[in-house]
């Protein structure tokens, strides 16, 4: 985490000074329920910066998780426009979609979406195979993405063998290892309890500094805000202020 409130202060300058890593215009999304259009996203409008904490506040069924599904590529808009690193993401194809996302962003999920057999270790050096990063790196990234984030003594253990806090910490260490700009986590805390979830806020904010990316999240809990650079609040597909 960064320590000088001045070397903090020094990374939010640096991200308003930037251009957007990602712009949402005029985004909306629906689908079809039987004979019934069920709108989910309403006209969404948003930016993302480099080296910022955001967060999608919202209640179950707001559209927070529709959203973060666009902004990652694995879904695409009725209407608008996504566009991330200068790639129309409206426009790309399947294909050209899954090879960005390969190489340019990580997902945490609610759900650790970890391998049960693997190590931590293991799990990590996943993530570098599927991104295809080069052998002669996977010992030094692994062993770096684990000591970040916590696990440098129990990166051989098993996810059965960590708490729940613990899987959570691999699964990030996981999401970071590529090198990706932008990582989206879904509801990151809501296994956690409160005291476990402001320990992976304190996580997110140390890779922001150290490994330079923007992290975008969901969440309902309100005890964790205050830590966010911005806050997106969603009511029924739209966002409030």
């Amino acid at each position: 985490m960064v320590e000088d409130p001045s070397e903090e202060l020094s990374l939010s300058n640096l991200a308003s000074t930037h251009s957007p890593l990602l712009t949402v215009s005029g985004v909306q999304r629906s689908f079809q329920v039987g004979s019934q259009k069920l709108e989910v996203l309403k006209g969404i409008e948003m930016e993302l910066y480099p080296l910022q904490l955001v967060m999608l506040k919202g209640r179950s069924g707001s559209g927070k998780t529709t959203l973060l599904n666009l902004i990652g590529g694995l879904d695409q808009p009725n209407e608008g426009e996504i566009v991330f690193q200068n790639h129309p993401f409206h426009q790309c194809s399947d294909d050209e979609r899954t090879h960005i996302r390969r190489k340019e962003i990580g997902f945490i999920f609610q759900s650790f979406a970890l391998m049960p057999l693997l190590s931590a270790w293991e799990n990590v050096e996943l993530a570098l195979r599927m991104a295809g990063i080069p052998r002669s790196q996977w010992k030094e990234r692994v062993t770096h993405c684990l000591e970040l984030v916590g696990l440098g003594k129990r990166m051989h253990h098993r996810p059965f063998e960590l708490s729940g806090g613990e899987q959570q910490r691999v699964a990030i260490a996981k999401a970071i290892a590529h090198r990706p700009a932008l990582i989206l986590a879904d509801e990151p805390t809501a296994e956690l309890d409160s005291q476990m979830g402001a320990q992976i806020m304190s996580v997110f904010r140390s890779i922001i500094a150290t490994e330079q990316v923007t992290i975008c999240m969901t969440t309902h809990d309100p005890t964790i805000l205050e830590v966010a650079d911005h806050v997106y609040e969603m009511v029924d597909g739209r966002f409030v202020t």
